[in-house]
C-alpha cells in the first residue's frame, strides 16, 4: 500500500513537472522557463521565467505568469509538487509576463503580494493600457480585477523565513524598470534576478541605461551558484553569464554618446542601425530600436 502510495505520488509530480515545463534548478527551487518570442495570441503572453522556491512551512511563488491561465496552471502545479502551503506570491516587476497570473492566488487565506515599493504606481500607471490591448495581443480579454498589487512593499531588502530558507528580497534602483526586485536564496546561493538578466533574448530598457550598468557593476562582485534570468536558459557561471548583456548596453551607451556628440538627430540613429551588435541575440528585430530610442532620450541630456 505504501508503494502504492508513493508511486501515485510520483506520477502526479512528474504530471505537474510536465504540464508547465518545471524544472528543479536547485533544492526546493523550481523553474519554468518561457519561450523566447515576443507576446502574440499563440503564446498568451507565457513567455517568462516563472516558479516558486519551497520552504518547510510555506511557499513563495516568484513571478505569477503572463495571464490567470498560466497562473493557474503554476498554482496547480505547485499542489501536486508539495503539501506546503503558498504563503508569498513575488512580484520582480510590473512586465506583464510577469505580473497577469497573480489572480490565481488571490484567494489562498493569508496571501501576501510582494513587490518593489513602486510597484503599485507602475501597475496604476501601465494597467488601464495593458488591458486595454490584451485581447489583440495576447489574445486573452485581461480586466481590472488582474491587477493585484503588493501588499508588501520592499523600499531596501526584506527577508522573509519560509521555514528552513531565507530569502533575501532587494529593491534596486532604476535599471531595467523602475521597479525591479531580486530575490537570494541563502540556502542554495540562488540568485533570482529575472529582467535584471536577459540570456540570449536581447535585453529590454525601460528604465536607466546607466542604472542598469551600475547595477550590474555590483551584482558582478558577488558570488551565485545558480542565477535565473527573466528570459533565457539558468546561468551555472556566474559572472560570465551576465557578460554578454553587459557588453550590449555597454555598447549601446558609447554610440548613443558618439552619436549624440555628432549632433545626429534621433530619427536619423533609427535608419541607420548597427547590425553588429546584433550577433548572439534573438529578439533584435523587435526590441533594439526601442532600446536605441530610449537610451537616445537618457543620454541626450547627461551631463
Amino acid at each position: 500500500m505504501r508503494m502504492m502510495s508513493l508511486f501515485i505520488l510520483l506520477l502526479s509530480f512528474q504530471s505537474a513537472m510536465a504540464a508547465l515545463k518545471l524544472k528543479q534548478v536547485a533544492k526546493g527551487i523550481y523553474v519554468h522557463q518561457g519561450v523566447i518570442e515576443v507576446p502574440d495570441t499563440h503564446n498568451h503572453d507565457e513567455i517568462a521565467n516563472i516558479g516558486f522556491i519551497v520552504g518547510k512551512k510555506c511557499v513563495a511563488v516568484i513571478d505569477s505568469g503572463g495571464n490567470p491561465q498560466q497562473g493557474a496552471m503554476l498554482k496547480q502545479a505547485i499542489k501536486k509538487i508539495t503539501q506546503t502551503r503558498i504563503c508569498y506570491v513575488i512580484n520582480t516587476h510590473v512586465h506583464p509576463d510577469h505580473i497577469f497570473g497573480n489572480r490565481a492566488f488571490e484567494n489562498i487565506p493569508n496571501i501576501q503580494f510582494i513587490g518593489h515599493k513602486k510597484l503599485a504606481r507602475a501597475m496604476a500607471a501601465r494597467g488601464s493600457f495593458y488591458i486595454a490591448r490584451s485581447q489583440e495581443q495576447i489574445g486573452i480579454q485581461l480586466t481590472n480585477k488582474d491587477i493585484i498589487p503588493p501588499t508588501i512593499e520592499v523600499k531596501n531588502t526584506l527577508r522573509l523565513d519560509l521555514g528552513g530558507r531565507s530569502l533575501v528580497l532587494t529593491a534596486h534602483p532604476t535599471a531595467h524598470t523602475d521597479n525591479d526586485l531580486s530575490v537570494f536564496d541563502e540556502q542554495t546561493e540562488t540568485m533570482w534576478l529575472s529582467d535584471l538578466l536577459f540570456i540570449s533574448h536581447l535585453p529590454v530598457l525601460d528604465g536607466s541605461l546607466k542604472g542598469w550598468l551600475a547595477e550590474i557593476k555590483q551584482l558582478e562582485k558577488r558570488q551565485f551558484d545558480v542565477v535565473i534570468p527573466g528570459h533565457g536558459a539558468i546561468d551555472r557561471n556566474w559572472p560570465e553569464g551576465m557578460q554578454a548583456q553587459k557588453q550590449y548596453l555597454q555598447q549601446l551607451a558609447k554610440k548613443m554618446r558618439l552619436k549624440i556628440k555628432q549632433g545626429i538627430f534621433l530619427e536619423n540613429v533609427l535608419k541607420d542601425i548597427d547590425r553588429s551588435t546584433a550577433k548572439g541575440w534573438l529578439l533584435f528585430n523587435d526590441f533594439h530600436k526601442k532600446n536605441l530610442s530610449s537610451a537616445y532620450a537618457e543620454l541626450e541630456w547627461e551631463d
